[in-house]
């Protein structure tokens, strides 16, 4: 998994509250277990018109925002089923990031398990965000994992909570199956003091 230290890029306003996983990714794009190329479906049912032609009108079609990194969503993002390829598919897009006043439980643990911080602020602090973001090429925010900071264009800085565990694991890149190696030591001496006490099994 990507290390997540610090991101500065442009922040996409996406003020929709109850954005649920199947508006992120359709259920017509979860043939795959693979985590890539699923970019093109994110949020395909918005992004895209009847013809297939893109929609003009949605954010990440603007070419302000073609290359957003960060998110700035509705309330209750993530919501709906628990489809992992949520969080897939904003990574395949390259969004690192998602800010919201909250997160449906699996969507939002769903994220640090693949290497994207969802931040929890409050409704004042979403607001400024959003005004922030809509300054299209020049919404830039700077996301510090380390700090526990929003820094936005004119210098405004927002803290955030993070639980410690969730903030190491994105500091060091580590998925669960990283965080089971670290223990490879402690677990291969339980197999052999195992295999000494019951040479049957």
């Amino acid at each position: 998994m990507e290390k997540f230290d610090k991101l500065t890029g442009v922040a996409a306003p996406l003020p929709i509250i109850n954005i649920d996983t199947d508006m992120i990714i359709p259920k017509d794009y979860l043939k795959t277990i693979r985590r890539t190329g699923l970019a093109k479906g994110l949020f395909a049912e918005m992004r895209y018109q009847d013809d297939g032609s893109e929609n003009p009108d949605f954010v990440l079609n603007k070419p302000a925002y073609r290359n957003a990194t960060i998110l700035v969503a509705g309330d209750n993002f993530g919501c709906g089923s628990s489809r992992e390829h949520a969080p897939w598919a904003l990574l395949d897009h390259g969004i690192r990031c998602v800010i919201s006043t909250s997160f449906a439980d699996i969507f939002y643990n769903n994220c640090f398990k693949n290497g994207i911080l969802p931040i929890v602020v409050t409704p004042d602090e979403l607001e400024k965000l959003l005004d922030d973001a809509d300054r299209g090429a020049n919404a830039t925010l700077t996301v510090d994992l380390e700090a526990q900071e929003i820094r936005g264009p004119d210098g405004g800085v927002i803290g955030f909570d993070i639980d410690p565990h969730r903030k190491r694991s994105l500091l060091e890149g580590l998925d669960d199956i990283g965080l089971t190696l670290e223990r490879a030591p402690a677990i291969d001496t339980y197999e052999t003091r195992l295999a000494e006490q019951r040479p049957w099994a």
